[in-house]
């Protein structure tokens, strides 16, 4: 290879590694989109979410639960969340907890979009929002939706009435007026910066729906109370950071149990804990997803584990209150292979069965740890990768597409954390999903990735000969 295609490839490992060493190290700013009823709040979410996420109907009270994205601007990315709409002192119980969890997402937002609707004017319950709103103390900013063509703009003018700075003409249906109104929202997003890279210590987050024994295992690992223990679910307040040595390794552990509680409709909500997991998530390297071994795997589990491997970060399974489930000896190896199924997704990752109650099986946890941190970190040598590629592709080869036969050249890896690799080839839209798969168990057949995500990235050679 000649010293510029060299020099070339030199320049993206430095700035792929920048890039991702900055994903990991920054938390996604959370903004919450609010307003009463009907006023297009779902539409808006869609646009920013880029894709139709939130049901979107003409009739009030479609949207009861908050609902999670994320969405990108100017090269920030954040997280926005959906609320229902908000009604001012309502009689109907699920109107109020609808009105609760709007009022969770304003807790955990760090921006406030304001939706009103600029073809029904300003009304007093927009006025009443506004002032709970304005007590929040968070950063505001108005959306007038519905302002689907010029001639309705004038219509915008009522609404400085409120008090909360410029309102900002938009059209959810037509998608017009986000870019001002994005660049109103992300010039309040925090810019304090997580530095992990200041220290050796593995960022370790610890995951799970409610109730499964998050705060427990923190407290075994820790050897005492350091996290309030309940077995009400919620009990958890904010994400705690603790620091924790041993003698070869260093280590913060984090309990991302739940947000602020209000009462029992915590109990009620298993959504509840979303973005504070999301944050711990995004600032950490390993991540422990829990599972309650007495009561099995449900599809919040799933959900929960998708956010750490959709986020590309190690990953271990952690079976917890192992100690009360009625076992023999192939009880643990069917509940592996239940949990195999349930997560075809997440080959990768280890399985632990242990009880944070009882300390049994708990030494093996910060090995695990180590062990994946050290494959969330792993270069191979260029020339090593290449061999095992082209002998992979010699093994079995990719079967034509009309005519015509992938041809695969050179392979490199970018970035670690996760690692990260590019395969150069001849036409980039005839690979199969299934041959990357292929490719990427090749990779780990040779190299130990255990409990890391690795990223194939497929880039098209111009080169004539390949």
């Amino acid at each position: 290879m000649v010293t510029v295609e060299l020099f070339l490839l030199n320049c993206i490992i430095i700035v792929s590694e920048v890039f991702m060493k900055g994903c990991y190290q920054m938390a996604r700013p959370v903004v919450a989109i609010v307003g009463r009823p009907n006023v297009g709040k779902s539409t808006i979410f869609n646009r920013l979410a880029g894709s139709r996420i939130a049901i979107v109907e003409d009739k009030p009270g479609i949207t009861r639960d908050r609902i999670y994205s994320s969405s990108e601007w100017l090269d920030q990315q954040f997280n926005i969340i959906d609320t229902g709409g908000i009604e001012i002192n309502p009689d109907d119980p699920i109107i109020q907890l609808t009105k609760i969890q709007a009022e969770l997402a304003i807790d955990e937002a760090d921006v406030i979009i304001f939706v009103v609707d600029g073809q029904t004017g300003l009304t007093d319950v927009d006025k009443e929002i506004a002032q709970y709103l304005y007590r929040s103390q968070k950063p505001i900013v108005v959306a007038v939706n519905k302002l689907d063509n010029i001639e309705m703009l004038a219509n915008l003018y009522e609404f400085y009435e409120l008090n909360l700075g410029e309102p900002h003409a938009v059209s959810g249906a037509h998608g017009t007026g986000f870019g001002d109104l994005l660049d109103a929202v992300v010039v309040h997003f925090p810019q304090e910066r997580v530095e992990l890279s200041e220290s050796d210590a593995i960022r370790v987050a610890v995951i799970g729906r409610p109730n499964v024994g998050k705060s427990s295992l923190v407290n075994a690992m820790l050897g005492e109370e350091r996290v309030i223990v309940s077995d009400v679910a919620g009990t958890t307040r904010d994400a705690i950071d603790t620091f924790i040595s041993t003698e070869d390794q260093d280590f913060v552990l984090v309990d991302t149990a739940g947000v602020r509680r209000r009462g029992k409709v915590y109990e009620k909500t298993e959504k509840y804990s979303v973005l504070r997991a999301l944050k711990a998530i995004e600032e950490s390297e390993v991540v422990l997803i829990l599972i309650d071994g007495s009561e099995g795997i449900i599809e919040q589990d799933k959900k929960i584990a998708g956010y750490a491997h959709e986020a590309g970060r190690a990953c271990i399974f952690v079976v917890n209150k192992w100690d009360i489930v009625e076992k023999d000896d192939k009880t643990m190896r069917q509940f592996e292979t239940n949990i195999r199924n349930h997560f075809q997704f997440m080959t990768y990752a280890p399985i632990l069965f242990l009880s944070a109650k009882t300390k049994s099986r708990l030494q093996h946890v910060l090995p695990t740890v180590v062990e994946v941190a050290e494959s969330y970190a792993t270069r191979i040598q260029t020339s090593v990768l290449n061999d095992v590629i082209f002998d992979a592709v010699a093994l079995n080869p990719h079967p034509t597409v009309k005519g015509k036969r992938l041809k695969i050249g050179f392979s490199t890896q970018v970035a670690v954390k996760p690692p990260t690799f590019v395969i150069f080839v001849n036409d980039p839209e005839i690979m199969h999903f299934t041959y990357r798969r292929y490719l990427e168990n090749k990779i780990r057949e040779a190299f130990d990735f255990t409990g890391t995500p690795i990223h194939i990235i497929i880039r098209k050679k111009d080169d004539e000969r390949l």
